[in-house]
């Protein structure tokens, strides 16, 4: 983890470590809570309505039908 935060390609990685294709150690290269805050604070922020979900009176009826 500590080569792929400083920016080493993980096909470098992966000869190092004998793999035989980089395929196979990308089970190895989970990203921490860093590198999470780090890949979030780049994207840009989705424009979503904070909306209650209101259930009409007829599903309210039929569910206390059951």
């Amino acid at each position: 983890m500590s080569l792929l935060q400083k920016g080493v390609d993980r096909t470098v990685i992966a000869l190092w470590l004998g793999h035989e294709s980089v395929e196979s150690t990308d089970m190895y290269l989970q990203a921490d809570l860093k590198m999470k805050e780090r890949a979030l604070s780049k994207t840009p922020r989705a424009k979503l309505r904070n909306k209650r979900y209101r259930p009409t009176d007829r599903l309210l009826a039929f569910l206390e039908q059951l």
